[in-house]
């Protein structure tokens, strides 16, 4: 079976505050754990709305571990690229959430499983997949992680395959401009870029994020998906830029809502679907990702997202 999409990257847990304004430097409430990883996330949502999918990561033989194991076989995807590391600990975050939408973490990731992936994890099948989709986060881990991401998005590529990134930009990681470095390979073999307006401001260094997006064009790029949250999104090509109107709902947690936004994305256009259709799917599957705790506690099925644009008056 020949795979739609492939995922590389972290794989960990999240436990979050209980509630907001508690920063992570005392004692308060915390809930978890819950599956996360923005490459994890990107995967399993894109399981749930129907595209056939594989993931390339590491966890360790523990209980964080098991958590995001079952959480990915009980949704079907392909989980022979993901490795229990004997020697390392599953990787975690602690996230603390600000009232003005903001959040602060603290990682253990660097010396953590979920920067263990090497190349030679990765199942044969899995270089022939039509598309591979790379986070910024992954590049930044490890040696052995970036290396993994280059080449399996190269092999993909030479394949006939095509690539996207997601900058997700993490300063608490690297600083911005070495993340713009080493993001260059994979923008090289890009089809699809999904930033948000930041995001692709830091990736360019352009003044504005329109600037920023025909500074991607112009490097060949074929689409940029820039997100904008409550405003929806805007989708560049060298056509011209498409505004696909934001779908509302009651936010309960926005991690993970970019992972999803891109999954839905690239689910409708390797369906071939015209770009106004994938950007609608890709709205109201990033809104409602916004609805239940959890990073991908929200990922909804694809019943369930033609559901709420039908309530929404805005169909797919």
């Amino acid at each position: 079976m020949t795979l739609d999409i492939v995922s590389i990257g972290e794989a960990l847990v999240e436990i979050m505050r209980t509630e907001l304004d508690q920063p992570l430097d005392r004692p308060a409430g915390l809930t978890g754990p819950y599956p996360s990883g923005a490459p994890a996330i990107f995967a399993d949502a894109a399981q749930r709305l129907g595209s056939k999918v594989g993931f390339v990561g590491a966890i360790g033989h523990d209980a964080f571990g098991n958590c995001i194991y079952n959480r990915l076989e009980q949704d079907g995807l392909d989980c022979s690229g993901l490795k229990h590391m004997n020697s390392l600990l599953t990787g975690i975050a602690f996230v603390s959430y600000r009232s003005d939408g903001s959040r602060s973490f603290v990682y253990h990731l660097s010396g953590s499983a979920a920067a263990a992936v090497q190349y030679e994890h990765i199942p044969v099948s899995y270089h022939t997949a039509r598309h591979i989709h790379i986070m910024g986060s992954s590049l930044t881990f490890s040696d052995s992680m970036r290396e993994a991401c280059y080449k399996l998005a190269r092999d993909i590529y030479q394949a006939g395959g095509s690539v996207s990134l997601d900058p997700n930009l993490r300063p608490e990681l690297m600083d911005p401009e070495k993340i713009r470095d080493i993001c260059e390979p994979i923008l090289s073999l890009c089809r699809v870029v999904f930033p948000s307006g930041a995001e692709a401001t830091m990736l360019t260094g352009a003044n504005t994020p329109e600037e920023a997006a025909q500074t991607l064009l112009d490097k060949g790029i074929e689409i940029v998906a820039l997100k904008e949250g409550e405003g929806g999104s805007r989708i560049f090509t060298r056509e011209g830029v498409l505004h696909v109107s934001p779908y509302s709902v009651i936010e309960v947690d926005p991690t993970g809502a970019g992972d999803c936004y891109d999954a839905a994305f690239m689910t409708g256009l390797l369906q071939n679907w015209p770009l106004d259709k994938v950007g609608r799917l890709a709205n109201a599957v990033g809104a409602l990702a916004t609805s239940k705790q959890g990073p991908m506690e929200g990922a909804p099925y694809l019943q369930e997202v033609m559901t709420f644009m039908q309530r929404q008056g805005m169909p797919l």
